[in-house]
């Protein structure tokens, strides 16, 4: 028996539309955020890495003090890529007293030069030798040279040790230098003339053996061996006369009392290393 129209069920048909959800989620954001925050950071560290010390301490003195900075510091200005800022107070009386204490520890070595020149000049052991040393005050420190002559007059001829007269002399030297308390380098140098009285040693060994030897001879005599930088051997690689590389003037060894505020850049050796460094101890 059939049903009628009347009966049939209806049919109901869902679509179904892919789409995303209302809220798919924000965490993407956010480490976008961070990601752009790390970046501009990045960014300001890098910029003021190469700035001068003046904007260092101008932007270090906003930190510290943002709201009274604009009054302590003045107008903050900027000029090109660079920029100027005007340092804090603070700042200012720090790179002032660096200032006078440099001042000040090169008026004592240009005092020291004048005292030790007066004292070699007086010193009847050493006579015509006393013109042989060289002293003056260069950014590094004070220079003292003994320089050779044709005679070879503070070292032997192709020796490393030290003529009685050099002895004298640096033990004069030790006891101006020594009450100092500064940091002591000491430099060997030869001229171009090649060593060859022994296999396997060179104007390298004889220069540093002959830096060596001043060494021992002030620690021995008031320098504190603690103060002892470095001891460097040249061989002819640092002429004094450019023009005349076998002159005997290039032969000398320099003892440097160094400034504390130089910027030359001496490589410290260790203390157990020197001798081995610069040869065997002479007698």
């Amino acid at each position: 028996m059939g049903l009628g129209k009347e009966n049939e069920a209806p049919i109901i048909i869902v679509k179904k539309h892919g789409r995303h959800a209302g809220h798919h989620g924000g965490a993407w954001k956010v480490a976008y955020a961070d990601f752009v925050t790390a970046m501009m950071a990045f960014f300001l560290v890098m910029w003021l890495v190469n700035q001068s010390d003046k904007v260092k301490a101008g932007v270090g003195g906003y930190f510290r003090d943002p709201v009274g900075f604009a009054s302590k510091a003045g107008s903050s200005v900027l000029e090109g890529s660079t920029g100027v800022i005007t340092p804090p107070k603070a700042a200012r009386e720090a790179e002032e007293y660096r200032r006078k204490q440099e001042k000040e520890v090169r008026e004592k070595l240009q005092s020291k030069a004048q005292e030790l020149s007066r004292a070699l000049q007086g010193e009847s052991g050493l006579g015509e030798l006393s013109k042989l040393v060289e002293i003056e005050v260069t950014d590094e420190g004070l220079r003292i040279q003994l320089m050779e002559s044709g005679d070879s007059t503070f070292f032997g001829l192709g020796s490393a040790q030290l003529s009685g007269e050099g002895v004298h002399a640096v033990t004069m030297i030790a006891s101006q230098i020594g009450p100092l308390g500064y940091k002591v380098a000491l430099e060997g140098h030869t001229d171009s003339k090649q060593y060859v009285n022994r296999k396997s040693y060179s104007n390298w060994e004889l220069s540093a053996d002959r830096a060596n030897s001043a060494r021992r001879i002030l620690e021995q005599n008031g320098v504190d061996p603690s103060k002892i930088a470095v001891v460097r051997g040249f061989a002819d690689t640092h002429p004094r006369y450019l023009d005349r590389p076998e002159d005997a003037g290039n032969r000398r060894i320099a003892i440097v009392v160094m400034n504390s505020f130089s910027r030359e850049n001496f490589t410290p050796i260790d203390m157990s290393e020197r001798d081995k460094l610069a040869g065997k101890d002479l007698p």
